[in-house]
């Protein structure tokens, strides 16, 4: 309990600061900084709120992925997640972190989650929508261990389980305006995995996007069954090139072969889950990027309350668990820069709403 305790105290204290410097538009992951002692010459206007000490025993977080943490894509996105997190709070010392990584295979994974769960981990993350029925089975088993999964709503009515999801369609939707604006082809592909959860909802909100923004462009969408399979997403990009596709997009772990595809042809790309400009740097746009640790803090404040399950959270542009991160070395044109950003305002303050096909 003296754990929990400290948890809350010092995800609060995080809240706290943020609060007081107001909202940014879009979370940076925290550099390492190296301080000086403090030399106060007087006293400070307002009491500094201070960190509590570092607990005996640290807070224990195990997740299962279904891919690897270096994806750039689903899996890297609660792995990046995480470690902000875990610097936020002190480090391993007081956060710590361990991981499945390429569970593709449910009943491994689920093998993985309740072998976590049995050894005494306080939170255990099943990141993926198809680890649910197994956090159903598991999570009655262990009532002292919080789960969470995602991306979803929903908690099975069980105590001990959180949910979270993405309104991916939002960042998608931005993409797609920035997409219409760029392409000259007036042709657009997009590489799909399964037509299920944030995937759907990106590729939905991506076509909203460029429809609102040039309806004559044909949005070419091919859905390849899988989340991970390479070959098939290349092949699906090729087609797409074919077809006259300048500007492509996608989403999963498997995009990674499109976007090679997209670079040979000097295809535009668009991304999401996790920053791809890495892939390409001379073909990618922008990227929506989930920030899982605005969910993540809310689920560790509940957790040191006491509270270790039955709610779930989404990450969108407003609370800043979306973000559109632009690649720096794409000469984006200043006008489609002001579009945007416009948009984005737009969505956060409710002047553009998204009508989904």
């Amino acid at each position: 309990m003296k754990k929990f305790a400290w948890i809350l105290t010092f995800v609060l204290a995080v809240s706290l600061v943020m609060s007081a410097c107001g909202a940014p538009s879009a979370p940076e992951v925290p550099a390492v900084v190296e301080e000086a002692p403090a030399e106060a010459t007087e006293a400070p206007a307002a009491a500094a709120t201070e960190a509590p000490a570092v607990p005996a025993e640290p807070f224990r977080v195990a997740v299962v992925m279904p891919s690897a943490i270096n994806d750039l894509a689903f899996s890297q996105s609660m792995y990046d997640a995480l470690m902000r997190i875990q610097e936020e709070m002190g480090g391993p010392e007081a956060f710590e972190i361990v991981y499945s990584e390429n569970m593709f295979v449910v009943d491994d994974a689920a093998a993985a989650i309740r072998d976590y769960a049995s050894q005494g981990f306080d939170l255990v993350i099943g990141h993926g929508s198809q680890y649910g029925s197994s956090l159903q089975e598991i999570a009655p088993d262990f009532p002292e261990t919080s789960f969470a999964w995602g991306t979803t709503a929903e908690t099975f009515g069980q105590p001990n389980i959180f949910a979270y999801e993405a309104a991916s369609q939002e960042g998608g939707y931005v993409n797609g305006v920035l997409a219409a604006t760029l392409s000259t082809s007036k042709v657009i592909g997009v590489v799909g995995p399964i037509e299920v959860g944030d995937a759907k909802l990106y590729v939905d909100g991506f076509k909203a996007g460029v429809a609102a923004t040039d309806p004559s462009i044909t949005v070419n969408v091919n859905y390849i069954g899988s989340f991970s399979d390479v070959a098939l997403a290349s092949e699906a990009a090729s087609t797409h090139i074919s077809a006259g596709a300048d500007v492509l997009t996608g989403t999963a772990q498997m995009v990674v072969g499109a976007i090679g595809k997209a670079e040979e042809a000097n295809a535009l790309w668009f991304g999401t889950q996790s920053n791809q400009t890495e892939l390409a740097p001379s073909i990618v746009v922008s990227s929506q990027v989930y920030h899982w640790e605005v969910a993540l803090r809310e689920m560790l404040t509940l957790i040191g309350e006491g509270t270790l399950g039955g709610q779930s959270f989404k990450a969108n542009l407003a609370n800043g668990g979306e973000v559109i991160e632009f690649n720096a070395d794409y000469s984006l044109p200043a006008e489609a820069q002001t579009l945007a950003d416009d948009t984005i305002k737009g969505i956060i303050d409710g002047s553009i709403t998204i009508t989904l096909p």
